[in-house]
């Protein structure tokens, strides 16, 4: 049976054969970046991601998407899902997570706690990582945890 993820799985994995194969960079390249570069694209992954399960469950007003969309994308709502999917992670993922979240930006958030933001780079930072490595399959899982959360 096929749902919303299969189709973003392809998606993810056609995007990233694009952008990554060609450049010959393995596992352990990537996973020495700047955790900064890996929360970059993190970022637009889960956005991306985010906005496919909203669209997913039917045509609403776009203004209804956004809000929808915050509850889940704003520093705080990451930093809360990473605490929730903590003990699920592996060494290795958990370590990606603290590599961003100790990792000094040069910008201080304006409506979002210190703490909050960095722990929300940390999660970002996992999944760059983990498209970049091509390791969908994990991601996909992990969206699917994500997805089943209550975010009110």
């Amino acid at each position: 049976m096929m749902n919303e993820f299969d189709n973003l799985e392809d998606l993810l994995g056609q995007t990233r054969e694009l952008l990554i194969e060609n450049k010959n960079l393995s596992a352990s390249d990537i996973r020495m970046y700047n955790p900064l570069v890996l929360a970059y694209i993190g970022d637009s992954v889960y956005d991306t991601f985010i906005r496919t399960m909203l669209v997913s469950g039917g045509s609403i007003q776009v203004n209804k998407l956004h809000k929808r969309a915050i509850k889940f994308v704003q520093a705080k709502a990451q930093a809360e899902i990473t605490e929730e999917l903590h003990d699920i992670l592996t060494e290795e993922e958990q370590d990606i997570v603290r590599r961003g979240r100790n990792t000094k930006s040069g910008s201080v958030p304006k409506n979002a706690d210190i703490n909050d933001y960095r722990y929300a780079t940390g999660f970002e930072a996992l999944v760059g990582y983990l498209y970049l490595i091509g390791n969908t399959k994990r991601l996909i899982e992990i969206f699917e945890l994500i997805a089943k959360m209550d975010r009110k």
